[in-house]
């Protein structure tokens, strides 16, 4: 049976207080609509459908290849949206299954069964329900000798329809030529002047045809309409995240302090500490360590790296390397195998070979580091001259004495060594100590004459 997908996904979102489109707000790392669309992608429907109104350019650029975005303007309400929705599907579709783009946190078990009850009953439409302790802004359920009769929302329920405690969730499955005769019924007689998609299943089953139903737990079907609720959403799917990666053999020694996004990849033997965000494409490798107090996006950490109280962003760290405390890799920095970028050392652009170490307070910044060099403390690579980036080449074997100063472009050779407090402008040979300071002079009595000066002055 031939199915499309429509999300509706048309609203600003005005209790955001955000020019973002409602849906575009992102909850562990994906945008609310991703959440719906991959909910639903794989139920395998020949055609998916986005709703677009306010930010329309934005949201139809955030769907994924093949899905449609059809522009609701004016935005009439969410019937007028069905029916924009269901105008591109094609011809011969059977089955519309509506979902809105502000529920992150739906199943796709969830869909199926919606799908499954409503194809099994043979119904003109299949709609999701939940008994919620306070339905209070959902609309209520209407059923009569247990048949569902129509759906009347909360600013048009009497005193008895809003004691109602079954709401609607606002998914449904309808069949695709009902639902286009309904839609061209509708009318807007309602408070907000608007075309309610609820209205039709009152029209379906007014019609006589059957109306069936699947309930779904409460927790699963809040939307998203402020900024507490999207904080709310992530934090169930946060815990969903890290449930299934300890599943899967994660170790987390408090998992409510782990903020892993939803396509990040980790391998089982990992060990994470709290306080750990791990965002955007990151994988990280069996033997891990991470934490305390990460934040990595977009990185790549190795089997049996140890990472602490670092920030990573685009950068990818080693097998067995080391990193941190109170450490910044940039994008485009490669740490080599059982490699160190320690206390207070910020590296950008530069590859940092096998075995080498950069242990604590220095700057390295578009430079290569060989095998097994060692670079001493307060170490800076100059790699800006007011007008372009230029290149520190650093050779194997290497000793970069504390605080020396490597003036790009400049190379130092295999087995070279650099004097402490050195600032090193010129190539250095192998082998070679290259050393840069003026020559050192001393002021006898200098503290006292200074003592005896402050104390004439009055100071």
């Amino acid at each position: 049976m031939s199915l499309a997908v429509v999300v509706l996904a048309a609203g600003k979102g005005t209790r955001m207080k955000s020019d973002l489109p409602k849906v575009l707000h992102r909850a562990c790392g994906r945008s609310l609509i991703s959440w719906a669309l991959d909910a639903a992608e794989p139920l395998d429907a020949d055609q998916t459908v986005a709703v677009v109104g306010y930010g329309a350019d934005a949201v139809t650029a955030a769907l994924p290849e093949g899905a449609i975005g059809a522009v609701q303007e004016p935005q009439l309400g969410t019937g007028d949206a069905a029916r924009v929705g269901l105008s591109v599907c094609d011809g011969d579709i059977e089955t519309v299954l509506i979902i809105l783009g502000d529920m992150p946190l739906l199943r796709t078990a969830t869909l199926a069964s919606v799908l499954e009850t409503h194809r099994g009953d043979g119904a003109a439409a299949t709609m999701l329900t939940s008994d919620f302790a306070d339905p209070t802004g959902y609309g209520r359920v209407q059923r009569a000798d247990g048949q569902i009769v129509g759906i009347v929302e909360e600013r048009d329920a009497d005193a008895t329809q809003r004691a109602i405690t079954e709401v609607n969730i606002s998914v449904y499955a309808f069949n695709a030529s009902l639902l286009g005769d309904a839609l061209g019924r509708l009318g807007s007689d309602n408070d907000q002047g608007e075309y309610y998609l609820t209205d039709v299943v009152g029209i379906l089953a007014a019609d006589g045809h059957p109306i069936s139903s699947v309930a779904a737990e409460e927790a699963e079907c809040l939307g998203v309409n402020s900024h507490a609720e999207l904080a709310g959403a992530s934090k169930v799917l946060r815990s969903r995240i890290n449930g299934a990666l300890m599943e899967s053999g994660v170790a987390m020694v408090d998992p409510e302090r782990v903020y892993i996004d939803a396509d990040v990849e980790i391998a089982p033997g990992v060990t994470i500490y709290p306080d750990v965000y791990l965002q955007g494409a990151t994988t990280v490798e069996t033997g891990a360590e991470l934490g305390p107090s990460v934040h990595a996006t977009d990185a790549r950490l190795a089997a049996g790296a140890v990472v602490r109280y670092t920030v990573i962003e685009g950068a990818k760290v080693g097998p067995l390397a080391a990193v941190g405390p109170f450490t910044y890799l940039r994008p485009g920095t490669e740490l080599g195998v059982d490699s160190k970028a320690g206390a207070f050392v910020e590296v950008k652009n530069s590859q940092i070979g096998p075995r080498s170490k950069v242990p604590h307070l220095s700057y390295i910044g578009d430079t290569t580091i060989g095998e097994d060099s060692n670079i001493g403390a307060a170490t800076i690579t100059a790699n800006y001259n007011g007008f372009e980036k230029n290149r520190t080449e650093i050779g194997d074997r290497v000793k970069i004495g504390s605080d020396t100063i490597l003036v790009a472009p400049v190379t130092v050779g295999d087995d070279a060594y650099t004097g402490a407090g050195s600032v090193i402008s010129k190539d250095v040979s192998d082998g070679a100590l290259a050393l840069e300071r003026s020559h050192q002079e001393e002021i006898p009595g200098y503290a006292e004459r200074r003592k005896r000066r402050a104390s004439q002055d009055g100071v």
